[in-house]
């Protein structure tokens, strides 16, 4: 066998063991990959032979890394995305005038895409590019040139600064409304309550929201989604109750898609930020949507 230079093993077999540790699932990492299942296995296995150690425990219930596997986990993530923010700088060095931005779907299908033709007919030699995933973990997401996330202004390794706080309050459909009024949230345990199951933490469930109002959870009729936006439709057919972001639902509700059930409303408790890699200087291009979106925050 050729000598590696860098002593490193197998490329492949880093890049599986990646995927796999992110997803703390073989099955998950295979689909990322493209590849199957068992290529998965093999490409492990022969990575853990060549470093004659486990990396993972096999279980009934999926897979956990080892002590070993921590270690190498934590130093191949930070080397994989310090090369990929350098490759990603060379496209952006190349490409000056490419911007990509990374939202959720509702927020970029409710509040970003309704706003951002202004952009476009302001700045027609700046080509916009979307990274729109759910899951603020993604690899697109992560390396997008602006992100707007939700929560407090503190992610490791990137500048924020705020675009807006918001607020919370029940919406449902109009003919909902009408046959239902809410005197007090706790009434709302007598309807079907459409509940968001995010992948990220940070959001605000029915959960928290009726904890507020000192709401005893055991009697709520939950109906459960992994898609903001399919449980926004579920409330415009007047199939339940959903929590309404301001920022996302305002539009609905002036046109009348959508109404507000009640007066009860919260603030809030994390806020929209624009952020970028606080390591890598933002090309002009970039620099002008963040300040373009940063005044449009704010109307």
């Amino acid at each position: 066998m050729a000598r590696r230079y860098y002593q490193l093993p197998s490329l492949t077999g880093l890049n599986t063991f990646d995927a796999c540790a992110r997803h703390g699932s073989f099955t998950a990492a295979a689909s990322e990959l493209g590849v199957t299942l068992g290529a998965v296995s093999r490409q492990v296995k022969a990575l853990e032979a060549e470093l004659d150690c486990a990396l993972f425990l096999r279980n009934h219930r999926g897979v956990e890394l080892t002590a070993q596997g921590i270690d190498l986990f934590q130093v191949l993530s930070s080397s994989f995305q310090q090369i990929g923010r350098l490759c990603q700088e060379f496209k952006n060095q190349a490409r000056s005038s490419d911007v990509t931005i990374a939202a959720s779907t509702a927020f970029a299908s409710l509040w970003l895409m309704p706003r951002l033709g202004g952009f476009w007919r302001q700045y027609r030699d700046i080509n916009l590019n979307h990274a729109i995933s759910d899951n603020p973990a993604d690899a697109g997401f992560l390396n997008a040139d602006i992100r707007i996330r939700y929560g407090d202004g503190n992610w490791r390794g990137e500048s924020a600064v705020k675009l807006f706080d918001d607020r919370i309050y029940p919406v449902c459909g109009a003919g909902f409304g009408a046959r239902n009024k809410l005197k007090h949230p706790r009434d709302l345990l007598q309807f079907p309550l459409l509940q968001l199951d995010s992948v990220d933490p940070v959001w605000t469930g029915w959960d928290s929201w009726l904890r507020q109002w000192d709401c005893d959870l055991s009697r709520a009729n939950f109906r459960r989604f992994n898609n903001y936006v399919v449980a926004l439709q579920a409330a415009e057919e007047n199939q339940g109750i959903v929590l309404g972001w301001h920022s996302q639902v305002e539009s609905l509700v002036e046109r009348g898609k959508l109404q507000r059930l009640g007066k009860f409303e919260t603030d809030a408790p994390g806020s929209f930020y624009l952020t970028w890699d606080s390591g890598r200087a933002l090309s002009e291009s970039a620099a002008r949507l963040r300040d373009w979106l940063l005044q449009i925050g704010k109307r």
